[in-house]
């Protein structure tokens, strides 16, 4: 088969699998509701219970959304990641966005434990875990990006971004052993990740930068191809590197941060994804396996999403278990057929 052909033939095969995965995903949960009454709620003809139609346009379907745009942001970080420093083992994580949000949950939650007082009415907030999430992560990234500015090699960018790592999480570890065990459940909890605890309007300020971030990497596609075969020959064919740098940086970040910030951190997605996408279609061509990968990570983050939810149970488990439980395997099994890894 013509390699074209096949590319788009396996693309529309993500497409249908995510269509049918986002259905089942919307009718599967604690509460048992027909596949005829999730389509006519969908369609705005709500002829089921009222209770029915609130629960898939109020709860599943922003859940859904969210999962979409989770895994499919998850899989674009982990590439960019991974094209940038030229190591397979990258992750939408290393440049510690992550870590930085977490701080930021960690400062308001442990900290109001510390505190104490009406601090702690303060860590109940969904919003301002949002927002201490997202200030944390950006603010992790302006600093990623002054000391970006001071050093040349990109793996000196990837080694500075795990110190930001470590010294986040030991500032985590002092605050919490200073908090009470009420506090430290509540932010163990924010650990789990979670898709379902978002608005509408949380949904469409999640969208909204979602979109900003892939803007910034339509300019640098062609960039990120050269890339691959090193810094000095992209250079040699006129690509602007510190444009492209800074461009993958801010937009993984942003792609990264709003993830953390609003479903908590999610492990392995962004590992996991771009690699299956690139054993399937077999190609390192940029144009073809981001949109690959996002629609397969889509598709990941909807299957474990549904499995955490455990059907028709009142018990739902953590989304971060799951996620772990599927990415582990498929890095071990990359690491073990390491010699034939494509980059």
């Amino acid at each position: 088969m013509n390699p074209k052909n096949s590319y788009k033939l396996n693309t529309l095969l993500f497409i249908l699998l995510l269509l049918v995965l986002f259905i089942v995903n919307i009718s599967l949960g604690s509460v048992d509701i027909p596949l005829k009454s999730v389509f006519n709620s969908l369609i705005g003809d709500g002829d089921g219970k009222e209770t029915w139609n609130y629960i898939i346009v109020n709860y599943r379907l922003p859940k859904a959304i969210t999962a979409i745009l989770v895994g499919s942001g998850l899989a674009i970080s982990g590439l960019l990641m991974q094209t940038l420093f030229r190591n397979p083992l990258a992750g939408p994580y290393v440049l510690g966005i992550s870590s930085g949000a977490s701080l930021g949950v960690a400062l308001l939650i442990l900290g109001s434990s510390i505190i104490g007082g009406s601090f702690n009415l303060l860590a109940q907030s969904q919003l301002l875990i949002t927002i201490a999430a997202s200030t944390g992560s950006f603010l992790v990234l302006f600093a990623v990006m002054l000391v970006s500015k001071q050093v040349k090699n990109t793996m000196s960018i990837l080694i500075i971004g795990l110190m930001f790592s470590s010294l986040t999480s030991a500032v985590i570890s002092v605050l919490a052993y200073f908090s009470s065990a009420e506090n430290l459940q509540q932010y163990m909890f924010w650990g789990f990740g979670s898709l379902g605890n978002l608005t509408w309007a949380e949904v469409l300020i999640f969208a909204c930068i979602y979109f900003l971030a892939g803007l910034l990497i339509l300019p640098v596609i062609k960039s990120l191809n050269s890339l691959l075969l090193g810094e000095n020959y992209a250079k040699s064919i006129g690509i602007n590197i510190k444009r492209t740098k800074n461009l993958v940086l801010i937009a993984t970040s942003l792609l990264t941060g709003v993830i953390t910030a609003f479903a908590g951190p999610i492990a392995f997605i962004g590992l996991a994804a771009p690699h299956m996408t690139k054993l399937i279609l077999n190609t390192s061509e940029h144009r073809i396996i981001i949109p690959a990968a996002a629609l397969l990570g889509a598709n990941i983050m909807l299957i474990s999403d549904t499995v955490a939810q455990m059907p028709n149970s009142e018990y739902t488990l953590p989304i971060n278990a799951i996620t772990t439980m599927f990415g582990a395997p498929i890095v071990i099994w990359l690491l073990l057929r390491k010699k034939k890894m494509v980059l």
